[in-house]
């Protein structure tokens, strides 16, 4: 089924590309979704069947594809949405809708992968592809994003590529032939400390920069801040994602070596860096996207800290990370009908916004309790899970430390949230906008309640694969 889906969604990309025509996006978009969702299913009926020897779905794989293939139904409609908003060139469409079915299927493969060069590869597929989404509106500033992300993705992926050298080198004194994740598991133990240290430093630091973690955080920063909306909630999501599962998998070999303790500091100290830098940045930025855009570099952080804590905090982790999956998304969905409604992206130029726009102002609001992980948000369960394991780890400073910051977060974006809702912009608009329709909000409502609700009664389902993806780290 890998194949077929690579295949396809190769042939819709250029497909989309090469022909001008609105009928033909749409239908070819269908397709495309039809095709990411029949892969997501087969790969949950076939769990942990190897495809193509380099693709196993995993539990962990499963969980992520079902998180974007949710996520990129109401990406694309909005992307159809901006685009009736902003009638750009056939031409210029077409590479857009390009990029974005280029940009989930290399995601699906990352994910699927059981192999760290293949993965290497896919993830590295993924910048070329956001690149083309940020860029799409060719603007000096776009450029500039651009330039930004692909530099500080092509030292990432280059320090990725280093530690797969420095693997090559262990496994090859420990007499191993390749780099597949269960062999390299199943053989931890023989492998040289000096190279696994080596290796799994500069793996995770290259994946911090599609994860949105100290220190190359700032790739993602711009991207999400210039792309276009729909663009921007694919990198705040599910592009996080796929950092993460670069590090899970090489962190999943370090848990069964004499080195496990010593990475997971590595974990807590990039992870409170992590919620040191956004909660800094929040209190001080004025641009919404880029507020949340180190929104999610502290959600990241909070998950690494409960990697890092380990019992209970595994699962949390996992469960935090896809109920972000769904928050942050309606909320870049949401930021797509406020630029239109005031035609900027200032704190200061956005006010009174329950008068204009009802609907996405209700989102909004709801947004914050989900975002900021008050009760009755999912973020609240997986949060408190997280605090607990670092309690139960012994780490109470670092516990206190972590809720002072994220003590200032909730009072940095409820200033700014609130001024958006109810205060006077700085400037006058005229009184006549553009009304916005209540279908355009339904997927932002539909996300937030996913939150709430996975949050509060997990699917037993999704509670075993969880279990399951996390039933190879120690206890």
């Amino acid at each position: 089924m890998v194949g077929v889906y690579l295949s396809g969604a190769l042939l819709i990309g250029v497909l989309l590309y090469l022909l001008k025509n609105h009928v033909a996006n749409v239908i070819l978009i269908l397709a495309f979704i039809i095709l990411q969702w029949t892969l997501t299913i087969y790969e949950y009926a076939n769990l942990n069947s190897t495809q193509l020897v380099y693709f196993t779905p995993d539990a962990l794989a499963v969980i992520f594809l079902f998180v974007l293939s949710i996520v990129s139904v109401p990406a694309f409609y909005h992307s159809f949405v901006y685009f009736t908003k902003h009638p750009y060139k056939p031409r210029e469409q077409g590479m857009f809708y390009a990029a974005m079915v280029i940009l989930n299927a290399s995601l699906s493969a990352a994910y699927l992968s059981n192999h760290l060069g293949i993965t290497w590869v896919f993830v590295e597929l993924t910048t070329l592809s956001a690149s083309a989404l940020i860029y799409h509106r060719r603007s000096k500033l776009t450029l500039e994003g651009t330039w930004k992300y692909i530099f500080i993705c092509s030292i990432s992926i280059t320090l990725v590529f280093i530690g797969i050298l420095f693997t090559t080198v262990a496994v090859q004194q420990a007499g191993i032939k390749d780099l597949f994740y269960p062999v390299l598991s199943l053989n931890a133990s023989k492998l040289d400390d000096f190279w696994l240290k080596l290796s799994f430093l500069f793996i995770f630091t290259g994946f911090t920069a599609k994860a949105g973690l100290v220190p190359m955080y700032t790739a993602g920063i711009d991207a999400k801040d210039k792309a276009p909306y729909p663009a921007g909630a694919m990198l705040a999501s599910v592009v996080m994602n796929v950092g993460f599962i670069g590090i899970f998998r090489y962190y999943e070999i370090t848990s069964h070596s004499s080195i496990f303790e010593w990475t997971n500091k590595i974990l807590m100290i990039s992870g409170i860096l992590s919620i040191f830098v956004a909660t800094v940045y929040m209190m001080r930025v004025k641009n919404i996207k880029r507020i949340m855009a180190y929104s999610g570099v502290e959600h990241m952080g909070i998950v690494m800290l409960g990697m890092a804590a380990g019992g209970i905090g595994y699962y949390a982790a996992i469960l935090h990370l896809i109920l972000h999956s769904f928050a942050k998304p309606a909320l870049f969905f949401q930021f797509g009908q406020i630029y239109r409604t005031y035609g900027s992206k200032s704190i200061y130029d956005v006010g009174d916004y329950f008068k204009y726009n009802i609907n996405g102002a209700i989102v909004l609001l709801l947004a914050y309790f989900v975002i900021t992980a008050m009760p009755p948000s999912g973020l609240f369960i997986s949060e408190f899970l997280v605090f607990r394991s670092v309690f139960e780890a012994g780490e109470l400073w670092i516990l206190i430390l972590v809720v002072v910051l994220l003590t200032f977060i909730i009072w940095a974006l409820g200033k700014n949230f609130f001024k958006m809702l109810f205060i006077n912009p700085v400037k006058d608009y005229p009184e006549k906008r553009e009304s916005i329709p209540f279908t355009e909000s339904i997927s932002q409502y539909i996300l937030l309640i996913l939150v709430i609700c996975i949050g509060l009664i997990p699917p037993g389902r999704l509670v075993e694969l969880i279990h399951a993806a996390i039933s190879t780290l120690p206890d």
